[in-house]
């Protein structure tokens, strides 16, 4: 992956998990939109979700995350088209005393440009958040690594 990216860091609540602490499938979603809310903070796209409807999901899951585990979830932007941008994504498990980071789930999803609720039409993506995504690193204006885990 080289486009665009983001991590979010956080922890399996109780919530996200089936009556065994096993993380629940749709934890994922929630995990990779969590990265992806931080890639659009990062790159200054104001007002995104609302206009951003997801088209298509596709999750492969690899291994179970329990609750109270670490997990680190890395989304990219791996395409940018006209009307629409695709991601992929990958959710990983910390190491822990019971063994190694393994990566717990990847896949890939599509958003699309619908600006008007009245039509659903697509239409082309803003000229501004294509120039600004278009950019990575510090030219994006962020200042390497650390800065919201966005690059």
């Amino acid at each position: 992956m080289s486009g665009p990216y983001a991590i979010h860091r956080t922890r399996v609540e109780w919530i996200d998990t089936d009556a065994a602490g096993i993380y629940h499938n749709t934890t994922v979603v929630r995990f990779a939109e969590a990265a992806e809310a931080e890639l659009m903070r990062a790159y200054d796209i104001p007002g995104y979700f609302p206009v951003a409807p997801r088209v298509r999901y596709e999750v492969e899951f690899e291994a179970s995350i329990r609750f109270g585990e670490e997990v680190e979830t890395r989304v990219e932007l791996v395409r940018l088209g006209r009307s629409s941008m695709t991601f992929g994504f990958e959710v990983w498990r910390g190491a822990d005393g019971d063994g190694p980071r393994r990566r717990a789930a990847r896949g890939s999803y599509v958003t699309v440009h619908v600006p008007d609720k009245e039509t659903g039409g697509s239409a082309p993506w803003p000229a501004a958040w294509r120039t600004a995504l278009s950019r990575t690193g510090t030219a994006a204006g962020l200042a390497g690594p650390a800065a919201r885990t966005a690059h």
